[in-house]
């Protein structure tokens, strides 16, 4: 039954590649999709061991590696748990969270080095790895419930994916023997399902996007080829004899893997092949990839972006708005594109209604907005209470001040932005900054949101 590993396998590594895609930056993304990429690893580890022939032909080192592989998902897993279940604009600062990853990997190793591998009989590092991966996920699902930082729906998907993943990991970690491995290993698909969606529609409801759309495309355009190219190898294997077994289940799923990982990434590759291409034309590199990103922030844009959005919301998808100033291709899937004062303001310059002049537009009521928060004093550059809000927007979204920034710099700015950028670095803590944008979101979006109601009404 080797191809309902494969399944497994093509499920569990598109889910890891998608969220990745959707933005690598995002530690609760990235994350994810290192425990669910790890996961197709063990499953395909574990066939190709299932294929060789058992212990008996040499497949004792395979078996040791996968009992190290196998709580890499739950450890993940873990973190996202922690990372779910944090403020959505709680500034940096994961150091407790670090450590009590820390130390669930420490322990699920060490269960792994006890128990030597993946076969059985039951011996106690199984115990302990089953122990320190499901204990610490049920508490940090406990604490993501009792701490809704999330929507309900998101909330629901986490309490039934971890509930999967305690009792998938008593399946992997501890195998009794009573079924074929191929079968333990698959079992788990539902809950990775699950894990997948849970983080993709927390993704989206921060950002503010719709997501059924643009997953079932992706979905839809991964099961395709992962069906051409996995069918072949399944045809080899049906009719191959046991010395190429091996050979083609390895086959089989370095197959998937690479056909799975050009489709999902391919706007990533094609700016690789782009950079390599037109070296010597960065603006046409530039230009290429900003059509890519529009063209792939199309399907997240929702139909009915602002019904029933409550003034909190409305102030994170604001929030949201401002940290993507300088990105067009995200401000197009931004849901105040929907806004009733962009409909104004096309309509005054004569402007088509397509999807990149409202972006271009709401970056200009952005600006404007922006602006109204300079003091009147007269001044470019102040460092008093009252500047602020300007301060904490203007310069690091419209000026370009990158104050915080590994190797950054103060060259190419102007002189007021380079006072601006020596203060940022050396009065102004990073949470401080974090949160006087925070305030000043707030701010601007109780002025969109009044404009709204006034054009509405």
């Amino acid at each position: 039954m080797t191809w309902l590993s494969a399944v497994v396998f093509a499920l569990s590594w598109w889910l890891g590649l998608y969220l990745l895609a959707r933005n690598p930056r995002k530690p609760v993304l990235a994350l994810a999709a290192a425990g669910l990429t790890s996961f197709a690893a063990v499953v395909a580890l574990d066939a190709v061991r299932v294929a060789a022939g058992g212990p008996e032909r040499s497949t004792h080192l395979l078996s040791q590696v996968e009992v190290y592989l196998v709580v890499l998902p739950g450890i993940f897993w873990f973190a996202v748990l922690l990372e779910l279940s944090r403020p959505q604009d709680n500034p940096p600062g994961r150091a407790r969270e670090f450590v009590a990853v820390a130390v669930v990997a420490a322990v699920a190793f060490t269960g792994a080095a006890m128990a030597g591998n993946v076969d059985g009989p039951l011996r106690a590092g199984h115990w302990v790895m089953f122990a320190a991966v499901s204990v610490s996920s049920l508490g940090a699902m406990a604490s993501t419930t009792l701490r809704p930082v999330q929507p309900v729906p998101v909330v629901r998907f986490v309490v039934v994916a971890t509930l999967f993943f305690a009792l998938g990991n008593a399946i992997l970690v501890i195998p009794l023997g009573l079924v074929p491995s191929w079968l333990a290993l698959a079992s788990t698909g539902f809950d990775v399902a699950l894990l997948g969606v849970a983080v993709a529609l927390s993704d989206a409801f921060d950002e503010g996007q719709a997501l059924r759309a643009d997953m079932l495309r992706s979905f839809t355009a991964t099961a395709v080829v992962a069906l051409v190219f996995g069918a072949q190898a399944l045809v080899g294997l049906a009719v191959a004899g046991p010395s190429a077994r091996t050979a083609l289940t390895v086959l089989l799923f370095t197959s998937i893997a690479i056909a799975v990982t050009i489709n999902v990434l391919a706007d990533p590759l094609a700016g690789l092949l782009d950079r390599v291409t037109f070296s010597r034309s960065p603006q046409l590199r530039a230009d290429r990839a900003a059509l890519r990103r529009t063209e792939s922030a199309l399907p997240l844009r929702s139909a009915h972006p602002l019904d029933q959005v409550d003034d909190e919301a409305f102030a994170r998808l604001t929030r949201r708005a401002l940290g993507h100033y300088g990105d067009l291709s995200k401000l197009v899937a931004s849901p105040l594109t929907a806004l009733p004062i962009i409909d104004v303001r096309l309509a005054s310059r004569g402007a088509p209604d397509q999807p990149l002049e409202r972006a271009n537009e709401l970056r200009a009521l952005l600006a404007d907005r922006i602006a109204a928060l300079k003091p009147r004093d007269g001044g470019d550059f102040g460092t008093s209470e009252q500047w602020r809000h300007y301060n904490s927007l203007y310069f690091p979204y419209v000026a370009g001040v990158r104050a915080y920034a590994q190797n950054a710099t103060a060259s190419g700015l102007d002189p007021v932005a380079r006072q601006a950028w020596q203060w940022l670095v050396t009065e102004v803590p990073q949470r401080s900054l974090h949160n006087w944008q925070n305030a000043a979101a707030r701010v601007i979006a109780a002025d969109l949101r009044g404009g709204q109601v006034a054009h509405t009404g």
